[in-house]
């Protein structure tokens, strides 16, 4: 089993790991977990660019405002936290009781949470403003 040899070079590089007695548990919902936030924070700079970009966009997000005087920006991280907790839930539900490499979840996950943070900067997102 793959947790299993983990845990044994874990314990070659840590000895005093094994005092501790730990039980292994798979990487999977941590993985979910961390690819979920940066996928809702990707959404949410994807649609601060598209709320620029078009008009439509912009103002189908404004409708989500529901009255509140915020404008776009309610519509915006509405439909991002959406976005979050669907594939927080599909994510979790397909990596529940796997063990997975995280090492390369972690860098999807800063790859799309660094674009997503990118997105909501004005100098990026006011470049694609509609003429």
């Amino acid at each position: 089993m793959k947790s299993e040899s983990r845990l044994e070079s874990d314990y070659e590089r840590a000895p005093e790991i094994a005092e501790l007695g730990l039980e292994v548990r798979q990487d999977g919902l941590g993985a979910a977990t961390m690819l979920a936030a940066a996928i809702g924070v990707f959404a949410l700079g994807l649609l601060t660019v598209l709320a620029e970009a078009s008009v439509g966009i912009h103002d189908w997000l404004e409708s989500w405002d529901f009255g509140q005087g915020v404008g776009p920006l309610a519509g915006k991280t509405t439909v991002a936290v959406i976005i979050w907790v669907v594939s927080w839930i599909v994510l979790s539900l397909g990596l529940r009781g796997k063990d997975v490499d995280l090492r390369k979840w972690i860098w999807a996950s800063a790859v799309l949470g660094i674009l997503g943070v990118l997105g909501t900067f004005p100098p990026i997102f006011t470049a694609f403003a509609a003429e």
